[in-house]
């Protein structure tokens, strides 16, 4: 860092606060109406070992200021890595020059002062993880290692990676509002590849978690990665056909993040979502509920406020099946005449409510059918709901595995899928922002030779 930087090693987060209040000042004083910062700093690093060796080490160290300000209904955004006094004052002059540029728009401008975070609830995000590097290189080879001693068919690997990364975030604006969050997201990964026959197959397992303390351990996840490739030998095809198709939950939360777009306020006031005017219709079965749990403590996607300080909540997106609200920030609200729902910068935590059923019993409930594990490109369009994407997995029957398939695609459109819902399983995958168990759904058709 430079020698007129303020934000040092000694300085702490509280450092942050100071550098975006003074980034107000300067728009203030520059005659803004209204504006808004958000300082950031993260810090972190990653580890990988492939066959026994170091691949590769990176560590990063970023640090970020995002200006917006507005000149009644014009509006300009700059930003910059330096903190120091005249940095953060040449941003600010950057970001209102802008806005003398920009056209007039109604919607833009802050969040309403009265759906700004008056309360900042404690979450548990911020664990750090006091990992010597070396000792992370230890952890990668163990679990690495782990993955090629399962079997002598696991022939080659893609490595394994330990990573540890933290950070704080500070936001305030001109309405007087002021937050600071830090969280903290470590995980340990493997990939390996088998061989029978002369043919290959590849997999991966991970673990991730804001507290290293809950990691799955380096010899399971290397053991889940080689177990997985395993049973991926000896695919093959299957013919064109229509069938019950159960999606397992790292999967199956795709179908949620389908969702999700659609229902965001970008896509529904550009009329570009096959959402668009279904508030209070039936969008999935009647037994289904879709909720966001904003304030889960520990989890990856909590928040106690959105990126523009609005309080987060918990609600329902979707109830007995009908859908409730749509996904907001305060400019697409305005642009459809509604109230922001609190999700500038995405859902957080969103949830479907499991049934009853784990994996095993969802297949025995499938009886005859394909189970997927693995999707493969992005042919969904969020306009239409029209979907069709490549797939592997396994053939069921009689309510168990079968063999391994692959080179099929898997097609439908998303109002019908969401329709033919059948059950969620209790196998729920929080490991990522969106939590879901397994997903059967209905007959759909599945392409294959």
């Amino acid at each position: 860092m430079s020698a007129t930087d303020p934000l040092d090693e000694q300085t702490g987060n509280r450092q942050l606060t100071e550098v975006a209040r003074r980034a107000l000042d300067e728009a203030t004083g520059r005659g803004a109406t209204e504006a808004d910062a958000a300082v950031s700093r993260s810090q972190g690093f990653s580890v990988t070992v492939r066959l026994g060796d170091v691949e590769t080490v990176e560590y990063n160290r970023d640090k970020n200021l995002v200006v917006n300000v507005y000149f009644g209904h014009r509006s300009g955004s700059a930003s910059t890595s330096d903190f120091s006094p005249r940095a953060v004052a040449d941003t600010v002059r950057a970001a209102c020059s802008i806005a003398k540029y920009t056209a007039e728009d109604e919607c833009a401008g802050l969040a309403d002062r009265d759906r700004l975070a008056t309360e900042i609830p404690e979450l548990d995000l911020e664990h750090p993880w006091e990992l010597a590097l070396d000792d992370a290189i230890d952890l990668a080879r163990e679990c690495e290692h782990r993955a090629r001693e399962v079997d002598p068919r696991i022939t080659n690997s893609e490595g394994a990676t330990i990573s540890t990364h933290g950070g704080t975030e500070a936001y305030a604006n001109t309405h007087g509002f002021e937050g600071l969050v830090s969280g903290t997201r470590h995980s340990v990964s493997c990939a390996v590849i088998g061989e029978q026959d002369g043919l290959m197959q590849r997999d991966f397992w991970y673990s991730a978690t804001r507290d290293p303390a809950e990691l799955e351990s380096p010899r399971h996840v290397g053991d889940a990665a080689a177990r997985r490739t395993l049973r991926r030998l000896g695919a093959r095809q299957i013919t064109t056909r229509e069938a019950p198709v159960l999606f397992e939950a790292p999967v199956a939360a795709s179908l949620l993040s389908h969702f999700s777009a659609a229902a965001r306020g970008s896509s529904l006031y550009r009329k570009a979502s096959f959402l668009l005017d279904q508030l209070g219709q039936p969008v999935f079965p009647a037994f289904v509920r879709i909720h966001e749990q904003p304030h889960l403590p520990k989890a990856v996607g909590s928040a106690p406020y959105d990126n523009e300080g609005v309080a987060t909540v918990n609600r329902d997106l979707v109830t007995d099946g009908v859908l409730q609200s749509y996904v907001l920030d305060s400019y697409s609200a305005r642009k459809l005449g509604m109230q922001t729902t609190g999700n500038a910068g995405g859902l957080r935590n969103l949830t479907i409510e499991s049934g009853g059923l784990d994996l095993a019993g969802l297949l025995k409930e499938m009886d005859t059918g394909l189970l997927v594990t693995e999707l493969i490109g992005f042919g969904v369009n969020v306009v239409t709901g029209d979907y069709s994407r490549g797939a592997a997995g396994f053939w069921v029957e009689h309510g168990e595995i079968q063999y391994p398939v692959e080179e099929i695609t898997i097609a439908g459109n998303l109002k019908d899928m969401f329709q033919r819902i059948a059950e969620v399983g209790n196998d729920v995958d929080t490991r990522g922002n969106i939590r879901s168990g397994s997903i059967l759904l209905e007959n759909l058709t599945i392409a294959g030779a």
